[in-house]
């Protein structure tokens, strides 16, 4: 049985900063690779989830990424609207993830 990607991710901004900032960390098969990503509010509205917790947003895009390639593939540091331009269905089922 192949053990699932273990997402742990954390707010690195201000909540009322504008990008929010985060620090995300991918555990599997004894290996970790680090991320740091950026989200504004306009795509928290886009991804539907506004007056939630962004940091699981952050984690809902991480397994989405992580169903489509694996951890050492996913940029070290990007904005979350990069990944509608590599999966334009991203923001379309993104709701699935939460």
């Amino acid at each position: 049985m192949t053990e699932k990607p273990r997402v742990t991710v954390r707010l690195t901004s201000g909540l009322t900063e504008e990008p929010l900032a985060f620090e995300a960390e991918i555990v599997e098969g004894g290996s970790r690779t680090s991320h740091r990503v950026t989200m504004d509010s306009a795509t928290r509205e886009h991804m539907g989830c506004t007056g939630m917790d962004p940091v699981r947003c952050v984690e809902a895009a991480f397994r989405f990424l992580l169903e489509r390639e694996p951890k050492e593939a996913i940029m070290v540091q990007f904005d979350i609207t990069v990944i509608g331009r590599y999966f334009p269905q991203f923001f379309r089922e993104i709701g699935r993830y939460y």
